[in-house]
């Protein structure tokens, strides 16, 4: 029977009598990145065996009636919602018009920091804590220091808490409204950004130019306008669905200002795909994200 082949042909394996098929496994495989070709094969009897352990223990739960548990059943349903809303998300973001040729030329042109003059910088940075009126006294211990070892060592006569690092970032590594900056710093010279949360003393140790043609920009530059097209399109859609409804909030939340109702998470749009920068470091949320 050809109907029975089929499905014979759909099931990769039996554990007791639940079935996995094989239109699992390529969904798990879907999600999975970076995967080469030659091990498509490996990497699919890899996800059979994690699902078989997984129907194991799913079969042993039912048989000892946890899903029936309160705790199960809320957890069930809260994945449930999560998966609804994810998928209206998906939708209103998949909806979007892609970006135009003319678009990208545009950010192309608009951001020659990211792509014609895109440079590759060592970097020493020390994080500090801000605090009212300490900016300016920053600014002017390192305009007068030698280093950034002098600038530590005065923090610590001050009490201030400051972290360090150091290492290479290319320009997408680094926050976009720092960039322009950084960016006209020459080497062995040291940037002071602040804002309110922090203050960032950026020494440039060394730097490289790294251009990036518009060719090998764009498909980078179509998922960033797209992903940003996509949220934009997500969060006009939260404000009109919460304008449309009756949201009623009760018992301690009675007397939540509208500024916290305003503050509810709206669903981030699906991002692309970030590839991995320099040194393996995941390129930073604050730059821009997937462009290299």
């Amino acid at each position: 029977d050809k109907k029975e082949e089929k499905k014979a042909t759909q099931v990769a394996a039996k554990v007791d009598s639940e079935e996995i098929s094989v239109h699992q496994i390529n969904a798990v495989l879907a999600k999975a990145q970076g995967i080469p070709p030659d091990r498509v094969g490996e990497a699919k009897r890899e996800i059979l065996r994690k699902l078989v352990d997984q129907q194991l223990l799913v079969n042993k739960s039912v048989e000892q009636k946890l899903d029936r548990s309160p705790e199960v059943v809320m957890a069930i349903e809260a994945a449930r919602k999560e998966i609804l809303a994810r998928a209206y998300v998906e939708k209103t973001a998949a909806g979007q018009s892609k970006p135009t040729a003319e678009e990208v030329k545009k950010y192309y042109a608009e951001h020659p920091q990211l792509f014609g003059q895109r440079k590759v910088y060592n970097l020493q940075e020390l994080a500090v804590q801000n605090q009212e009126g300490l900016l300016p006294a920053v600014q002017e211990k390192v305009a007068a220091s030698k280093s950034l070892d002098e600038v530590a060592a005065w923090l610590k006569t001050k009490n201030l808490k400051f972290s360090g690092s150091g290492g290479t970032r290319a320009a997408e590594q680094v926050p976009l409204e720092m960039l322009p900056k950084l960016h006209e710093t020459r080497d062995g010279q040291t940037l002071v950004v602040g804002s309110p949360q922090g203050i960032s003393i950026i020494k440039v140790v060394a730097s490289q130019s790294a251009p990036v043609d518009e060719a090998t920009a764009t498909p980078r530059i179509q998922q960033f306008l797209g992903n940003q097209r996509a949220q934009a399109a997500i969060t006009t859609e939260m404000k009109q669905l919460k304008e449309k409804a009756k949201i009623e909030y009760m018992g301690e939340f009675a007397n939540m200002s509208g500024d916290e109702k305003a503050k509810a998470e709206t669903p981030k749009a699906p991002e692309a795909p970030k590839p991995k920068a320099e040194g393996g470091a995941n390129v930073i949320e604050k730059g821009v994200a997937g462009l290299k």
